[in-house]
């Protein structure tokens, strides 16, 4: 698909009610679900593993509000990046933890906000364009055609955008230094840079890039997620678990996967189930996703 012709179609999307667009992507997930489809299938496993202790029954609820969730946030991603900065932001009702926010933000030491792929993350750039100054590392998707438009939506904020490379890194070294901010998706498969640490009792391939960070900066850390409510989003900011400042890698990255856990458990449904976290196991161990 040409960019010219994404971008048609995601206009055309962007002009929807958003109440309207939930609905689509309500509909959209239930045919994911009853088409027994590869996101279905990679979903429903990692919901077992993550919750064994689950009834059958809640497990399969669970599996079909996911795909519902993942379905609205695909749809959504049209408004957000098509219309201006002041309409996203106009539908965030309630902010949970601004004041942490905000003395954060205010701190020289810089702040890192780590986002878990929980509800709709792509709020974030609007909305903390209206707080401070952001730097964040961008990765080119693997369509072509959504790179251009991804770049356009979020350096409109005002964002600075850096590769995923030691040039980019650099870079964000240098902002947190200064007493900048940062987002970070901290619960990607990363290429390099990581070790298996527990996420939900399982060995998961975890980033080692934030504690690197903490340790070579001193900055502040927030977790964050933009959950889906009626009308819009709201913002949840809170403390991670405070092992995450700890010297030791394994145990900053352990204490990082449980304040990523914290997250998910407030809203699993609109967790992002269907991105197959536990693709990388240890050494010798069973690899999952068999289908």
């Amino acid at each position: 698909m040409s960019r010219i012709l994404t971008k048609a179609l995601l206009q055309v999307f962007a002009i929807l009610p958003l109440y309207f667009i939930r609905q689509l992507g309500s509909l959209l997930g239930f045919l994911l679900y009853i088409g027994n489809s590869q996101t279905r299938k990679v979903t429903t496993e990692n919901i077992q593993r993550c919750f064994p202790e689950m009834p059958s029954e809640q497990q399969h609820l669970l599996v079909r509000q996911s795909l519902a969730e993942t379905a609205k946030m695909a749809l959504e991603v049209a408004p957000v990046w098509m219309r201006s900065v002041d309409w996203v932001v106009s539908r965030v009702d309630n902010v949970y933890g601004e004041d942490l926010l905000k003395a954060a933000v205010n701190d020289s030491r810089g702040l890192i906000i780590l986002a878990p792929h929980i509800g709709n993350w792509e709020v974030f750039s609007p909305y903390l364009s209206t707080i401070g100054h952001m730097t964040a590392l961008y990765q080119p998707p693997k369509i072509p055609a959504f790179d251009h438009i991804i770049r356009e939506a979020r350096e409109r904020t005002g964002a600075d955008l850096v590769p995923t490379d030691r040039r980019g890194v650099s870079s964000l070294l240098k902002a947190l230094k200064a007493g900048g901010m940062t987002v970070i998706l901290p619960d990607q498969v990363a290429d390099s840079g990581t070790e298996h640490v527990p996420f939900f009792g399982l060995p998961a391939h975890t980033m080692t890039l934030v504690s690197n960070l903490i340790n070579r900066t001193g900055c502040k850390v927030l977790m964050g997620s933009v959950l889906r409510v009626e009308g819009g989003f709201e913002l949840h900011f809170q403390e991670p678990d405070p092992a995450i400042y700890d010297a030791d890698v394994t145990s900053s990255l352990e204490a990082m996967n449980r304040s990523v856990e914290a997250c998910v458990r407030q809203a699993p449904a609109q967790y992002q189930w269907e991105y197959k976290r536990f693709r990388r196991p240890p050494p010798g161990a069973e690899k999952p996703y068999r289908f």
